[in-house]
């Protein structure tokens, strides 16, 4: 008959007292599943402050790296920013510089088409057969006839072109004399009869006061003729407009 042997009860002590000279010694006992447990649960606090450590260190590193991330992006974009602003400014500078060089070709291009308006009126008015054929005094005889002006001088009295024009013929005339014929280009056609001394040539520019005929003894009449559209018009009609 086998005698059952009790197991024995293990402890750990854990014994406290200081260096003092009356000082007294405390005893703990613990049982060792207690200390085990403790130490377990230590452990186990240990390993997950370390790994909180850790991950905190981790997050905390891709934190600033993302944050440096964005500040790269924040310094670039502010170059571009200050790129761009200038590139701005400098486009607004041309373009203002553009509107004045506009405005001042407008202001060429208005005064050049004045010019160019003054000179054709000028021109236009150079070439209306508006002017008195003679230069000197003169008289005017009565007529019945309506296309035609007859006007008395003196010798060397000067018979002149009374708009500018070209001279598309000089001829022949049984009663008198010699007859020049101006074109002024606008469909005014003048013609002028003197037996005096012809001074132009058929393909002559003229302009107005220009010098036809000199009136000599022979002849000290002056018939003045003036077709407009290829048809004949009392000349007066245009010498009385002018005075």
């Amino acid at each position: 008959m086998r005698i059952k042997k009790h197991k024995r009860k293990m402890n750990h002590v854990v014994i406290v007292t200081s260096d003092a000279a009356d000082a007294s010694v405390k005893q703990y006992r613990f049982r060792p599943w207690i200390l085990q447990t403790v130490i377990m649960a230590l452990c186990i606090i240990v390993g997950a402050l370390i790994g909180y450590l850790n991950y905190e260190q981790q997050a905390w590193d891709v934190i600033s790296r993302h944050n440096i991330s964005l500040q790269n992006s924040v310094d670039t974009l502010k170059e571009k920013n200050e790129i761009l602003t200038s590139q701005k400014q400098q486009a607004e500078a041309q373009i203002a510089d553009l509107g004045a060089q506009i405005e001042e070709l407008n202001e060429t291009v208005s005064e050049k088409t004045q010019s160019e308006s003054e000179l054709m009126a000028e021109l236009e008015s150079q070439s209306y057969p508006d002017e008195f054929p003679l230069r000197g005094l003169a008289t005017m005889e009565e007529s019945d006839d309506d296309e035609m002006c007859v006007f008395s001088t003196a010798e060397g009295t000067t018979v002149v072109a009374t708009a500018q024009g070209t001279v598309t013929a000089v001829n022949e005339d049984v009663e008198y004399g010699h007859s020049i014929w101006v074109d002024h280009g606008n469909g005014y056609i003048i013609i002028y009869k003197n037996e005096g001394e012809v001074t132009v040539f058929e393909g002559d520019s003229v302009v107005q006061g220009s010098t036809l005929f000199v009136v000599d003894d022979k002849d000290l009449k002056l018939v003045y003729q003036m077709k407009k559209d290829g048809e004949y018009i009392n000349p007066m009609d245009m010498l009385m407009i002018n005075g």
